[in-house]
């Protein structure tokens, strides 16, 4: 395989600073940016000095003039509590980020890979969701500025083929988990977790009887590199997450199990626009992409605790230190 330099944006954060790794174990050269709104140096410091690595912190709702082979547009607060924190920057984020990257790939004609979401579909009247459904997105609720800043990126993505001829790859991620996550970032893997080790009551928004499906972060990954692989027709949007589901309930006495917590369990109002279900049909990934999930959630939750652990860990010593 040919060494080649690629552009990931959003390259500090969860998903990111794991798709930086495994490029650079590939052998190729990374340039990450972020402006680390969510995204960490933390994430990347192990690579810090890396004769492969750069990192530049850059915000991508302005033009970004370099010299890449590939990019990966990842810039995107991705939890409801970061997302509303600015509504307006997320949706900048999503159309003028798009619309920048897409620019530069135009100019430098080369492939460009948008990290689209599940939430394209809202609150789905169609069960399990295949990449067909047009979706059931409220457009001025207060999810809006996420759903609809990613369905719009999705639109300039297309038309920028359609009218550029552009080499586009579309990936909608479905609730992905694992080291790295956001202690604070209020998703439920990462909330159930960091409340069992602390031993604080477990909150469950609504009844518990909603259900997702979650994907490891490694899982996820290998799909995005895998699409990105692929030939210059295939564009997507392609599914990628894990088709088993799993109850928020269940995943609540997951957490529980795992880290030999006594906490106790609340329930809580749902929030507005939350989706009652969430579940991949997977089908274009696995037929296209030869792709499926391989770590059950047992496993990825395993080493999601050791993760968190150690992250609370540092944080009390620092606290005792000072």
């Amino acid at each position: 395989m040919d060494i080649e330099r690629v552009l990931v944006t959003g390259g500090a954060g969860f998903l990111g600073s794991h798709l930086v790794d495994r490029l650079i174990a590939e052998g190729h050269e990374v340039l990450c940016v972020d402006n680390f709104f969510t995204g960490s140096r933390r994430n990347v410091e192990h690579l810090l000095g890396h004769p492969r690595f750069e990192l530049l912190r850059h915000d991508v709702t302005f033009p970004l003039y370099v010299e890449v082979d590939r990019i990966y547009n990842l810039a995107c607060p991705a939890s409801p509590i970061h997302y509303q924190r600015d509504p307006v920057q997320t949706t900048k984020t999503s159309v003028l980020g798009a619309i920048n990257m897409l620019g530069l790939a135009k100019r430098l004609h080369v492939p460009i890979l948008q990290a689209s979401t599940s939430e394209v579909y809202g609150d789905p009247e169609v069960h399990p969701q295949d990449e067909s459904y047009w979706g059931r997105v409220n457009p001025v609720g207060t999810r809006a500025c996420y759903d609809e800043g990613k369905r719009a990126a999705e639109t300039l993505f297309f038309d920028y083929r359609r009218q550029h001829g552009l080499d586009i790859k579309v990936i909608r991620i479905f609730n992905t988990y694992g080291p790295r996550m956001a202690e604070s970032d209020g998703r439920v893997v990462s909330n159930f977790i960091v409340q069992a080790l602390k031993g604080e009551p477990i909150t469950i928004y609504g009844d518990g009887s909603q259900t997702r499906s979650f994907c490891y972060v490694d899982d996820l990954i290998d799909g995005m590199v895998r699409l990105m692989g692929t030939k210059s027709g295939f564009t997507g949007p392609v599914n990628v997450g894990n088709p088993v589901e799993f109850t928020i309930a269940e995943l609540a006495e997951a957490a529980v199990r795992l880290t030999g917590s006594t906490s106790t369990i609340e329930y809580r109002p749902l929030p507005a626009d939350d989706p009652r279900q969430r579940r991949p049909d997977i089908g274009i990934a696995r037929d296209g992409l030869g792709w499926t999930p391989r770590v059950p959630l047992e496993e990825g939750l395993a080493s999601t605790v050791e993760y968190f652990k150690g992250v609370l860990d540092a944080q009390r010593s620092l606290e005792e230190a000072a």
